[in-house]
C-alpha cells in the first residue's frame, strides 16, 4: 500500500509538471555594426578611386590589387585591363564570373552602373545566399579601360553569419564605383 501511494503521488506530480507549453526560441540575426570609415585616395597608372581606410591595401600591381578588411575578414580584389578591340570578351567574361554563383545563390540582383560625366558604365551584381563572393562588379569606358572587382570573405559562406559585413562592404564597392575616374 505503501508503494502504491507513492507512485500515485508521483505520477499526480509528473502530470501536473508538464503543463507549460514549450515555447521555441525566435530566430535572432547578429548586430554588428562598423564604424563609418574615412576615405583615402587610390591612384594607379590608369584610373583614381576613394576607398575605406578601414581596408588595407594589399598586393598593388600597375592592373590590380586587393582592399583587405581584416575586421571583417574579406577583401575586395580589383583588376584592370585594357580594351583593345576585345570589350566583348572582357563582358562575357565578366558576366559569366558573377553567374558562378548562381548554383550556390538565392538570388542575383544586377544594379547598372551609368556615370555619363565621368564615362563610367558597366554592372553590380549583389549575390543573396551562401555563394562564394557577395558582389561582383565591371566598369568600363568602352574604349579604353575595363575594372572588374569582387568581394569574397576567409570564411565558409554562411549568408547569415557574414551578411552584416556584407552589406558595409557592398556599401564600400558602390563608393568605389562611383569615386572612379580614368586617367587619360
Amino acid at each position: 500500500m505503501k508503494y502504491s501511494w507513492g507512485i500515485l503521488c508521483f505520477a499526480i506530480i509528473a502530470m501536473s509538471a508538464c503543463k507549460d507549453d514549450v515555447l521555441p526560441k525566435p530566430k535572432a540575426m547578429l548586430r554588428l555594426e562598423y564604424p563609418a570609415g574615412k576615405e583615402k585616395v587610390l591612384e594607379t597608372d590608369h584610373f583614381v578611386l576613394r576607398y575605406n581606410e578601414m581596408a588595407r591595401l594589399k598586393s598593388q600591381s600597375g592592373t590590380s590589387f586587393v582592399l583587405d578588411y581584416p575586421l571583417m575578414r574579406g577583401s575586395i580584389f580589383v583588376n584592370y585591363k585594357k580594351v583593345d578591340g576585345n570589350l566583348d570578351k572582357l563582358l562575357s567574361d565578366a558576366q559569366k564570373l558573377s553567374y558562378e554563383h548562381v548554383v550556390k545563390a538565392d538570388g542575383i540582383y544586377e544594379e547598372p552602373v551609368v556615370n555619363r560625366p565621368n564615362d563610367v558604365y558597366g554592372m553590380y551584381y549583389e549575390v543573396k545566399g551562401d555563394a562564394a563572393s557577395q558582389s561582383q562588379f565591371y566598369v568600363t569606358d568602352s574604349t579604353r579601360h575595363f575594372v572588374t572587382g569582387s568581394l569574397y570573405f576567409y570564411a565558409k559562406p554562411n549568408y547569415d553569419s557574414i551578411l552584416p559585413a556584407a552589406v558595409y562592404l557592398q556599401q564600400d564597392i558602390r563608393n568605389i564605383i562611383t569615386s572612379l575616374r580614368w586617367k587619360e
